[in-house]
């Protein structure tokens, strides 16, 4: 499919001309396939909300292009702002105005008809399971309440690329997976999403392709199946209780290897496969205390690149990317 939304070197630093600190973008590359989703995983400050402040037209890039609907960011930055729309990391609606007064005085903003503003409010309060809530004043509303209807708000002119920037950092489990379903349906709806976020879940699930960013650049691109594969395969791994009982296994298994209690056999994933595997550990007569199927995640790709851990490894970490 064609791309929507293209960066290419893009490079931009923060510090004094002459300052030895490295660039924020180093050269940064990346393509958004036109109704699809893309995400950028990285860790704080890699670079992934400089990418979006740059490609929204809020920063101008050092160097390098970036076009959004062929429109180029810089020379074109009006263009731009009318095909697209943004939700960062903090929530931009009034806590004093209630929900529908806060998606109707954005509506008359963006300058469309007052017939339109009414008919659209009315569409997103319902779409975003906010009707019952549309009177309420904002204050009162929970934070998973709060961030819908800030992407809501990013609806209203109906964009062609909406960018989400960490959209669903403080969530709760619930309220997170509610989120999803929300982008999910913009998707659906045909709008293009380029979505920044620390967690490893939550690309695996939204994105059709993944851009690992770290340093400032691209470090690695793919679909997350492709990603997975490049860091190894699946295994059959197999907990012992003792290290003696691992090694005695180990030889009854084709290409095993063992670390310390554990195990690990390459396996395609078949159910023939595994039996075949837990048949050959039964036959040595040592029990495993525990075993399962294990295959590469986004976390190993993750750590494997960049030698840092994701976000559900780092309990509670939390930061604005730069």
């Amino acid at each position: 499919m064609a791309a929507i939304v293209t960066a290419d070197g893009l490079r931009k630093s923060f510090g004094r001309r002459g300052s030895t600190s490295p660039p924020v973008l180093d050269g940064l590359d990346l393509e958004l396939e036109e109704g699809a989703v893309l995400a950028l995983l990285g860790p704080n400050g890699a670079g992934k909300t400089t990418t979006v402040r740059i490609l929204s037209t809020l920063l101008q890039p050092d160097a390098g292009r970036a076009t959004v609907a062929g429109f180029d960011v810089v020379r074109d930055a009006r263009r731009v702002r009318e095909t697209i729309s943004l939700t960062g990391q903090q929530v931009a609606i009034d806590d004093k105005q209630s929900g529908a007064e806060n998606l109707t005085m954005m509506g008359r903003l963006a300058h469309l008809p007052r017939r339109v503003v009414r008919d659209r409010v009315a569409e997103l309060l319902d779409a975003f399971d906010l009707a019952d809530a549309a009177s309420r004043r904002v204050a009162a509303y929970s934070g998973g309440m709060r961030r819908r209807l800030d992407l809501a708000a990013g609806l209203l002119t109906r964009p062609r690329v909406m960018f989400l920037d960490e959209p669903t950092t403080g969530l709760d489990p619930r309220s997170r997976q509610a989120m999803w379903d929300v982008v999910r349906g913009v998707v659906a709806d045909g709008t293009s999403v380029l979505l920044t976020t620390q967690y490893l879940e939550e690309a695996d699930r939204l994105a059709q392709r993944v851009a690992l960013v770290d340093g400032g650049r691209v470090v690695a691109d793919g679909t997350p199946a492709q990603l997975k594969h490049e860091v190894g395969e699946a295994g059959v791994e197999l907990t012992f209780a003792s290290p003696s009982d691992a090694g005695r296994v180990a030889p009854a298994l084709t290409a095993a290897t063992v670390d310390g209690l554990r195990v690990r056999v390459p396996t395609d994933g078949s159910v023939a496969h595994v039996r075949s595997v837990l048949s050959a550990v039964e036959a040595t007569g040592v029990a495993p205390e525990h075993w399962e199927v294990r295959a590469p995640s986004l976390d190993d790709v993750f750590l494997a690149l960049t030698g840092h851990v994701g976000q559900e490894r780092t309990a509670g970490a939390t930061g604005v990317a730069a």
